[in-house]
């Protein structure tokens, strides 16, 4: 299966489906013509054409009959498949299926090799690489039966069968063959991935092999010497889910043995130590309380390593797979967690480097290039997307409805002839006829829609307001008012079946309303349970009708509906292959997932493969990536290690290549209704009824200032004449006093305040301070030390400390300087009335709010002292206080850029938002209608036996709520968003399938100026010749050994030898691992040297062949003189033995030799890409600058929000931990950001939900409200805002490359490459320029 793309080239040959016309047809049989003259005359030693055997054969392949059979066949196997139980035995009637299908493809494939020939001829099978797929599952069925003779289970070659339907299936297959188109592109995204994963696994290798294998053991032998029973290491309530990792002595580790937790016994916290416990007559009285975790005080190395020994840096294997669950930001943060408990605090600075550069910039850079490829190549293919499986299916069924429609009407013409009617009917059939168009006309009025869309809009406010616990009044209302809506819409149903009749049915929408309303009438007759009820929540999507009166919402729907007819084959693909993985999974981790009880007896994990159902439901968990690697710490616990393949094969070919193939048909369908919606545009006339200058600015290329500068010409020219004719009147008559008050203040605008005219000395002096740079310079230095002060702020600062006292006053001081710079802008500028004014700018209203907010800040709190009634305001003030940072968006240009770019993105991604905010609501009131009252469950000792609330209650326990639920609206909303988000969608799923009923328990109980530069510097390098005689090379008087040294150098060979040696030297640098064998240590070292050696004579004779100057011109040099640099300087510190005398650990420095793996990706296609990367990080920059904006203001208002939140033994959390909470500002920065990368927000976010202890001090009241807002806002702006800007700018980037590839570019590395501009002359006007 090598060459696929052979099929879009053979279009003649036999294909799987149903033959082209020309390719096996049989022609009519002329004299001397052969049946089907385009295939092979004689196969098989001697078979022709026209052979009875053949022929048959040659009948049954190009009749459509075997490939319906064969599709059928298929289809039973998936059937049989997803009978397969692991946990039994396999039936027997299985196994017969099995044999079969075994035998029906063989012959199949017997019949298709006599009609077509095996192989060299013209449309032989084995031209055809489908062909050659199913005779590989063939191969692969034979071995296992050889195999399963000799005792040997395989199972995984009957995983294989379904993709038969690949090459039966038409549109699955173009589908397929166009993905195999992109993995040329595909393939070299993965060498830059495999390339940065490699590299951050050396190095996490080099830094912490062992080191998460850390315990705290006992420092002398207790049991023994006090014959109590102690483990051999201390191990935390949760085990290896949680371990107690400690730091060695050498080490800056966050956790030393001496941060054991005390002992306890029978819930009380012991505190003596073996001397001070009381004597007793035979010695120590050991069952007195004594804290015998004390005594685990030796970190030293022990056996498992945290989560059943899947994570670590042991070797390069465990080391790429925990980087590679890293890149996918799923359980990041535990990883990191327990190296910062080992190792040090600095960590973290590797983790967030991991997850940049290997999920923000090349999983996107990954998702941009499949996306845009697959769109590429779907154009060029063919040309236009051919119609999806949903919409040809729709076709099919309306044309059949329609056909019965049509016989119908001729069989009542037949019956009931019109010119056997008498003359009184005729009458009746004309007055019947004039009012059926009366009431049509009424039907189709706007007045009649809108009259039902506002019953529409009431019906559904009536379901949104259903809650649990709801007062029986509203009960009974909301009984009536479904009645009253049922019988209008069964009104309107039958007013549109009198005026339109059969016609009515043509319309989708009729139908789906007609649906609808015999549903209600259904419920409301036989008065059903209300499951139905959740069916008039249908009644929304009624509200599409409402986009005629919003265009550009109309124009996103169309393409969303476009989307989803063409995405229908994708999502057939998609299905296929989480079948197929299923199915493969049942067969490796089939009934392996299981752990013990408390009372001994096992209990299968709820993410397993013991079924058909619950694997594919595991398997779609590990595509959204949703706590996927609990199902790899339990596989490769429960088989082997290799089983991380099976998951990175899932992830990477689900995830990362048709997830994003879905957006490429999305940029697709967009780009399409783009140049279509361009193109109405231009053809579209401009009205006319607009007066000349009206006219002219409407035309013009921003039509909405000029339409608002025609607005304003005409307003300024009327109240001109407003104003000359009151002037007229007041010369004319006496004035009143308002009058004259009035006319003097217009008379005076541009005075500010009315005091200070234009010409005023001071007025003129407040004006050129504020127009000279050090004001600004000066304001910016206080803003920025305001922006320090609040990130110093923190919840545990002592009222009355010094730190306290200089906070305090820091504020009035810069309070006050605000002040005086607002006061120098108003007195400068005026306030409020004239032109230029303060309050006319937005960013200097928003400034002077701010500096009001904390005046009256300040008033508050002088006037508060002591009073507990003010506490309210100081809090609501104290949080307003963290916006001062906004004040630094008017002065920084670059931020100032990208805050008004995504302030006018609001508008386009308006109607996006309000269509997924439809969605929201619909699927909310579904949740509400399904779900309320049902995610409760009891909380208490014993809880055995609890079948509903009642029963918990009697028992003294607690009846709590999940903090995620449908009860209500609002509460639905949030649970949506955080499925939606992908983060924790799993455990509400897991809820929703355990909820039984209302008040009973869970069933389970019992995540352009830049470019413009770009493009000038990219343009400017382009070489110009001159006129003149050409110039001599520089190596022409090079005596002949050093013209050897040049040759040599400036050869491939060299390149390619170096390449070699460095991808060798990575190798053995791989070879590393926890206690290595000391052959391999000596291996390692040796080899280390000898590649140093190599470099340094490489080196050697670079300068010889080049000189020193034009050596170190080139880029790519320095970068090898950096290499030996620092492989000296490591070698240098390991034979002197200083490896504790310096912060990092000097092996690390060997990882540099990987950085000349960056000459190997100088290949064309991938310096695209690399480019793609290098530009995406320089256009980011506003980005970056956005990020910090926003995450400074976040940070600073979760330390005031949840600074005092607390996590006890007695109140655990589910998200928040040591190294991740708001206790101080950094501490909130390093949470935020494990927010914006999706781990386990939700958990963040459910800790600051929980309800307040009666003797919580710290505890907020409103945080039940205020909680879900902070995270929901950071989460939309960081994960759907900001993180999409990155793919747009890379989408930009790669979409620059492309267009300048054939204007050939070289990297920064190559800006000055002298030998590498002979062999690629394109480079040289990027290098060379002319004297």
């Amino acid at each position: 299966m090598t060459d696929f793309k052979g099929q879009r080239e053979k279009q003649q040959e036999v294909a799987l489906t149903i033959p082209v016309q020309g390719t096996c047809n049989p022609s009519s049989m002329e004299e001397g013509q052969l049946p089907y003259p385009t295939l092979a005359p004689v196969v098989c030693f001697g078979l022709k054409q026209t052979t009875r055997l053949r022929n048959w054969c040659l009948k049954m392949t190009c009749g459509p009959w075997l490939d319906y059979a064969s599709i059928l066949v298929v289809l039973i196997n998936c059937v049989t498949l997803g009978m397969y139980e692991p946990c039994e035995e396999t039936s027997s009637n299985i196994e017969v299926f099995d044999v079969f299908i075994f035998a029906f493809f063989s012959m199949e494939m017997l019949i298709k090799m006599l009609a077509l020939g095996v192989y060299d001829y013209e449309g032989s099978y084995l031209s055809n690489n489908w062909n050659k797929f199913d005779v590989l599952i063939i191969s692969g069925e034979v071995l296992n039966y050889f195999l399963t003779s000799l005792g040997i289970h395989i199972q995984i070659c009957h995983a294989l069968r379904p993709m038969r339907l690949i090459g039966r299936v038409q549109s699955l297959r173009d589908l397929v063959i166009i993905l195999l188109d992109t993995v040329p592109m595909l393939g070299n995204v993965l060498i830059l991935y495999i390339f940065v994963i490699h590299i951050f696994g050396v190095v996490g290798v080099q830094l912490w092999a062992g080191q998460l294998l850390n315990r705290c053991f006992l420092g002398e032998d207790i049991p023994k010497k006090y014959n109590v029973s102690l483990s051999p290491y201390f191990a935390s309530k949760y085990g290896e889910k949680g371990p107690f990792i400690c730091s060695s002595d050498g080490k800056y580790g966050m956790r030393r043995c001496r941060d054991v937790p005390p002992y306890s016994q029978d819930g009380e916290t012991c505190s003596l130590t073996v001397n001070e416990a009381v004597p007793a007559a035979a010695g120590i009285r050991v069952n007195g309380c004594v804290n015998w975790n004390l005594y685990y005080n030796v970190c030293r190395a022990g056996d498992q390593n945290p989560d059943m020994g899947a994570i670590n840096f042991d070797n390069i294997g465990y080391a790429l797979i925990a980087i590679f669950q890293v890149v996918t930001l799923e359980g990041w943060r535990e990883i990191m967690f327990y190296v910062m408990d080992a190792h040090s605090f600095w960590s973290l600075v590797f983790f967030v480097l991991v997850t940049i550069m290997g999920s923000f910039i090349m999983m996107n850079v990954c998702a941009v290039v499949i996306a845009t490829q697959f769109s590429e190549n779907l154009g060029r293919e063919t040309g236009k997307q051919p119609a999806g499986a949903i919409t040809q299916l729709c076709n099919k069924l309306t044309s059949w409805l329609w056909r019965i429609l049509q016989r119908y009407k001729r069989y009542r013409d037949k019956v009931h002839p019109s010119d056997s009617e008498s003359r009184s009917t005729a009458i009746m059939g004309q007055a019947w006829m004039s009012f059926k168009r009366k009431l049509a006309t009424i039907v189709k009025s706007k007045l009649f829609d809108r009259v039902i869309m506002f019953a529409v809009f009431l019906s559904i406010l009536t379901i949104a307001v259903e809650h649990h616990k709801q007062p029986v009044e509203l009960t009974r209302m909301l009984q009536i008012s479904n009645i009253i809506f049922t019988f209008i819409f069964v009104v309107e149903m039958a007013l549109k079946q009198l005026a339109l009749a059969w016609a009515y049915f043509r319309d989708r929408n009729n139908i789906f309303d007609f649906i609808i309303v015999i549903i209600s009438l259904w419920e409301i007759i036989a008065k059903a349970d209300g499951r139905l009820s959740v069916l008039r929540a249908f009644r929304l999507l009624r509200f599409v009708r409402l986009v005629h009166f919003l265009p550009y919402l109309k124009r996103q729907l169309l393409v969303l509906k476009r989307t989803m007819e063409e995405a229908g084959s994708l999502c057939m693909l998609l299905l296929f292959v989480i079948f197929v993985f299923s199915v493969m999974g049942m067969h490796l981790f089939g009934c392996t997932f299981s752990f013990q009880a408390q009372k001994g007896h096992e209990i299968a994990d709820r993410m397993n493969f013991d079924s058909i159902l619950w694997s594919m439901v595991t398997v779609f968990q590990i595509l959204t990536q949703e706590d996927w690697n609990l199902v790899l710490y339990n596989a490769m616990a429960a088989t082997t290690p290799w089983a991380a393949f099976y998951f990175v094969t899932v992830i990477v070919l689900g995830k990362h290549v048709i997830l994003n193939v879905l957006v490429g048909i999305v940029v697709e369908s967009f780009q399409a209704r783009r140049s279509s919606s361009s193109d109405d545009d231009s053809t579209s006339s401009t009205p006319t009824s607009l007066t000349p200058e009206c006219h002219s600015s409407v035309t013009d290329s921003s039509k909405t200032n000029g339409f608002s500068r025609c607005i304003l010409s005409c307003f300024g020219s009327r109240s001109s004449i407003v104003t000359n004719s009151t002037d007229n009147k007041e010369d004319n008559r006496s004035l009143n006093i308002t009058q004259r008050v009035l006319r003097w203040c217009r008379l005076h605008e541009d005075w500010s305040f009315y005091v200070l005219s234009p010409q005023n000395k001071f007025r003129i002096f407040c004006q050129r301070v504020i127009f000279h740079k050090l004001f600004d310079h000066v304001v910016l230095l206080f803003i920025l030390l305001s922006c320090v002060t609040i990130a110093m702020e923190r919840p545990g600062i002592h009222p009355k400390s010094k730190e306290r006292w200089i906070l305090d006053m820091s504020r009035y001081v810069f309070s006050a300087v605000f002040l005086v710079e607002m006061l120098f802008k108003v007195l400068a500028l005026g306030l409020a009335i004239g032109k230029d004014t303060y309050c006319r700018s937005s960013w200097n209203v928003m400034d002077g709010s701010l500096v009001i907010l904390s005046l009256v800040h300040i008033f508050v709190s002088l006037a508060s002292t002591g009073k507990d009634n003010w506490m309210g305001i100081l809090k609501v003030l104290r949080l307003l206080r963290t916006l001062r940072p906004l004040r630094v968006i008017k002065r920084a240009p670059k931020l100032k850029l990208a805050v008004e770019a995504l302030i006018a993105s609001v508008k386009p991604i308006g109607n996006i938002v309000l269509i997924c905010c439809a969605f929201f609501f619909f699927f909310g009131i579904l949740g509400v209608q399904l779900f309320k009252g049902k995610f409760y469950y009891c909380v208490g000792q014993v809880i055995t036996n609890i079948t509903s609330k009642t029963d918990c209650l009697s028992a003294n326990n607690r009846w709590v709520r999940k903090e995620y639920n449908f009860d209500n609206l609002p509460q639905a909303l949030m649970a949506l968003f955080v499925m939606y988000s992908k983060d924790g969608w799993v455990n509400i799923m897991y809820d929703g399938l355990d909820a039984v009923g209302v008040d009973k328990p869970t069933f389970h109980q019992c995540q352009q100026e830049q470019k413009r530069g770009d493009e000038g510097a990219e343009g400017g390098g382009v070489l110009q010749h001159h006129g003149g005689e050409p110039e001599q090379p520089y190596y022409t008087n090079y005596s002949p050994i050093r013209r050897a040294i040049h040759t040599l150098c400036t050869s491939n060979f060299l390149d390619l030898f170096m390449s070699v040696i460095i991808f060798i030297s990575v190798l053995m640098m791989a070879f590393e691992h926890y206690n290595q064998p000391p052959y391999i240590e000596k291996l390692t070292e040796y080899s280390y040297y000898m590649f140093t050696a190599i470099l340094i004579i490489e080196v050697l004779l670079k300068l010889v062949a080049f000189g020193i100057m034009r050596f170190l011109k080139i880029s790519w040099n320095l970068l090898d003189v950096f290499v030996v640099f620092v492989s000296i300087i490591s070698i240098v510190f390991n034979e002197m033995k200083m490896a504790d005398a310096i912060p990092i650990n000097p092996s690390i420095l060997r990882v540099c030799r990987v950085l000349r793996l960056a000459q190997v990706l100088k290949a064309k296609k991938i310096r695209v890409l690399l480019k793609t990367i290098i530009k995406t990080l320089s256009q980011v920059g506003n980005i970056c600058l956005l990020f910090m904006f926003f995450f400074f203001i976040y940070a600073a208002l979760g330390v005031e929000l949840f600074g005092k939140l607390e996590c006890t033994d007695d109140h655990p959390c589910l998200g928040l931990h040591r190294h991740s909470n708001f206790r101080h500002f950094g501490m909130a920065l390093l949470t935020l950001y494990q927010v914006c990368t999706g781990d386990n927000w939700s958990g963040i976010m459910k800790d600051t939900l929980r309800e307040c202890r009666p003797d919580g001090k710290g505890c907020l009241r409103y945080l039940s409200w205020v909680s879900p807002i902070y995270f929901t806002s950071f989460v939309i702006m960081a994960q759907f805002v900001l993180i999409n800007l990155v793919v747009a700018a890379i989408m930009q980037a790669l979409e620059d490359s492309n267009e300048n590839k054939s204007i050939a570019f070289c990297l920064p590395l190559e800006d000055k490459d002298v030998h590498d501009t002979e062999l690629d002359p394109a480079c040289a006007g990027e290098s060379v320029k002319p004297s």
